[in-house]
């Protein structure tokens, strides 16, 4: 099982920084489309609008990539908010659902749980 977290781990990361790349393509696109229409209020409420979903993606991949990483040092503080996200992601219809189901299946296994449980020297 220690082989299905570290996949895990590098599936969270990158799964993650997809949100980010998504987050900060939609900042570009909404930001430049209200410059390209040269109207200073479309400016402004693109603007607004793109900085707000940006920050929002944001938001919502940066613990996956610190999930990620702590899986990846097998972390116990990790499994547990992997643990979390992995039940959030089943709502993500179809690449979260996946990931989702494969972190019930990694984490509620009683070989994974004495992974996690066996002191590190």
């Amino acid at each position: 099982m220690e082989k299905h977290v570290k996949i895990l781990g590098i599936l969270y990361i990158v799964f993650s920084a997809l949100g980010i790349i998504a987050g900060l393509t939609i900042f570009v696109v909404l930001t430049g489309a209200g410059i390209i229409s040269g109207d200073e209020e479309a400016m402004a409420i693109t603007a607004i609008i793109g900085i707000v979903i940006g920050a929002f993606l944001l938001v919502l991949s940066l613990p996956g990539i610190i999930g990620g990483i702590g899986l990846l040092k097998q972390q116990n503080w990790a499994r547990i908010l992997v643990l979390v996200l992995g039940f959030l992601n089943l709502i993500n219809i179809p690449f979260g659902t996946a990931l989702g189901i494969y972190t019930l299946w990694v984490f509620l296994n009683d070989e994974t749980i004495k992974l996690f449980t066996v002191k590190k020297p």
